[in-house]
């Protein structure tokens, strides 16, 4: 899947809210750093925490919450 449609998708499920979403990769992407496991099928070592936060985003695998 493309980027694009991936931070699209991503975007959708944050209700477009940009900051959010950063907020949030940020916050997986330590987390996979730190050892978590991806919940998408993606090599870590060959992707960057950021770009397997994201899918999992876009994919619904992580919920994020809106209300704050």
């Amino acid at each position: 899947m493309r980027v694009e449609k991936v931070t699209s998708q991503a975007l959708k499920n944050v209700n477009f809210d940009r900051y959010l979403l950063a907020a949030a990769v940020g916050k997986r992407a330590e987390q996979l750093a730190k050892g978590a496991q991806p919940l998408v099928d993606m090599d870590l070592r060959r992707f960057k925490y950021a770009d397997v936060a994201l899918v999992e985003i876009a994919e619904g695998k992580i919920l994020v919450d809106l209300e704050g």
